[in-house]
């Protein structure tokens, strides 16, 4: 069961960002009118206003590096990943540190 989570964790990790590295509109999908980003402080819910932020992000291209994916049943049967790693900006020349929290 653990190993399934962990492989589950992971195609959904790399599904995740490769959408937001090459086509961020289609993310939507993935959020529900009950998510939530919180984004340097600022608390964002609903698809829409989500989607709107991404949209509104300083720079169109960018790399992730992944180095932590953790995953675990939630208690509502679903899974709950968390992710670290690096953000690789074209206009930076020093790569961001990022933690996000996926759930389902």
């Amino acid at each position: 069961m653990e190993e399934q989570i962990d492989l589950v964790g992971k195609a959904f990790v790399d599904h995740y960002y490769h959408l937001f590295e090459n086509d961020r509109p289609a993310l939507s999908p993935l959020y529900q009118p009950s998510s939530m980003l919180t984004f340097e402080g600022q608390k964002i819910q609903g698809v829409e206003c989500i989607t709107a932020k991404f949209n509104q992000l300083p720079f169109d291209q960018c790399r992730h590096v992944i180095s932590t994916i953790d995953s675990q049943p939630s208690s509502t049967g679903g899974i709950v990943v968390f992710v670290s790693g690096s953000l690789r900006l074209p206009t930076e020349e020093h790569y961001l540190r990022f933690s996000q929290t996926l759930s389902r």
